[in-house]
């Protein structure tokens, strides 16, 4: 049995705000495994997350929170419904709809290929000078984080503050960064 075969049946148990998830180890290539976390499906999860990292911010003044597309969405809608505020998903693709989008080239190691990270006109309107928090579901390398805030200085949007539930071990190293839990990654022994 090779490395990474092993992961089949195996998961890494976490504990993020006050709730206990087992998590699938996924190899994302040779040299890298994770343990996946998924949050699409898990209300009691998202609430609670949304509930504890809102609670951590130390910025006021946000005017509209920001995520890039998918995985956050649901994070982000809890967590802009505690703060009593607005939200715009940055897209992944350009759609029919949109109206003189600009776009942001990004690597995430969980995405195979590059992808184009996208805001069309009716979201640029509405955050442009406006006081921002990212909100992501897991930084890893932080690929994503800096792609997403090449494409909000685009914008004249001030990011104000960077929030996830997971930092993975990944080589992210932003003290600026509110987070809940580490999250181990997995390499081949040597």
């Amino acid at each position: 049995m090779t490395w990474g075969e092993s992961f089949k049946d195996e998961f890494y148990e976490i504990t993020v705000a006050g709730l206990t998830r087992k998590l699938p180890k996924v190899k994302i290539n040779d040299e890298l495994a994770i343990a996946s976390f998924v949050m699409f499906g898990d209300t009691e999860l998202v609430e609670r997350c949304a509930e504890h990292l809102t609670a951590k911010f130390s910025v006021s003044g946000i005017d509209y929170l920001v995520c890039p597309e998918a995985k956050a969405i649901p994070l982000i809608h809890a967590c802009a419904r505690n703060l009593g505020i607005d939200y715009v998903v940055i897209r992944k693709s350009v759609k029919g709809y949109m109206i003189d989008p600009i776009t942001e080239k990004v690597e995430s190691i969980t995405t195979i290929g590059e992808q184009n990270l996208v805001l069309d006109k009716v979201d640029i309107d509405k955050i442009k000078g406006k006081n921002v928090a990212i909100i992501e579901d897991v930084v890893s390398t932080g690929g994503a984080i800096a792609s997403v805030e090449k494409l909000l200085n685009k914008v004249e949007a001030n990011v104000v503050c960077r929030a996830a539930v997971l930092l993975e071990d990944a080589g992210y190293e932003n003290p600026d960064l509110v987070y809940l839990e580490k999250l181990p990654v997995f390499k081949p022994p040597e």
